[in-house]
């Protein structure tokens, strides 16, 4: 269950940098304010939920 939930995060911390990158160079106006927001939901979720992996501890075998 724990590495279904490290690639989650891993997949939303792809999403924020892809995000982030066409945000900056592709968008302007609102849809920049609304793609540069979600990019940052992504990371904060991404970061959550790596936090929860790293520090619960090891699995039982």
């Amino acid at each position: 269950m724990k590495m279904w939930i490290a690639l989650t995060s891993m997949g939303f911390m792809f999403i924020s940098v892809f995000s982030i990158y066409f945000s900056r160079y592709k968008l302007k106006g609102v849809l920049k304010m609304i793609f540069t927001a979600m990019s940052f939901i992504f990371m904060v979720l991404a970061g959550i939920l790596i936090f929860l992996v790293v520090f619960t501890g090891p699995v039982p075998e």
